[in-house]
């Protein structure tokens, strides 16, 4: 009986320790829809279908989210293929935009202080960054900072 119960536990913990989040259920799904618009942009999503996007839910106060905002910029330049939407949650519109200006972000990226885009995709924690495909379908998700330029990430974005 104390194996079995032993087996148990340890079986619970594994399989915890394997659910991170970063395989969510909905992945091979389509992904969640949206309209976002700032006030100077407007992203639609169902409108970018026949582009891979790499959906990049940050903040400028955010330290993992500015670690992998160079990456993420060269990742952009190097698969220009690839369309890169980052929506931000700051609520502060002068601090982001002073923040995109000095770091000279120049993909496409967007202020929800809502937070409507992460509650839509059940974001706790960011950065947190989805891989949806040329037909709409949600192929992955990466938790906290990635090394955008890494060649397996490249590799797997350039056979989508």
């Amino acid at each position: 009986m104390r194996t079995l119960w032993s087996s148990l536990v340890v079986g619970a913990l594994l399989i915890a320790g394997c659910d991170r989040g970063d395989h969510p259920g909905h992945i091979g799904s389509t992904a969640h829809q949206f309209v976002v618009s700032d006030g100077s942009r407007t992203v639609d999503l169902s409108k970018l279908r026949g582009h891979t996007v790499v959906l990049n839910l940050w903040a400028t106060w955010c330290a993992p989210c500015i670690e992998e905002l160079p990456s993420l910029l060269e990742m952009q330049r190097r698969l220009p293929q690839v369309t890169v939407v980052a929506i931000s949650m700051d609520e502060d519109e002068s601090t982001y935009q002073r923040f995109l200006a000095q770091n000279h972000v120049n993909l496409v990226t967007l202020r929800d202080p809502s937070q409507r885009i992460n509650a839509l995709y059940g974001t706790v924690q960011i950065p947190e960054t989805y891989v949806i495909d040329s037909k709409g379908i949600l192929r992955r998700k990466f938790v906290s900072a990635q090394n955008w330029t890494s060649p397996e990430i490249i590799d797997y974005l350039k056979k989508l």
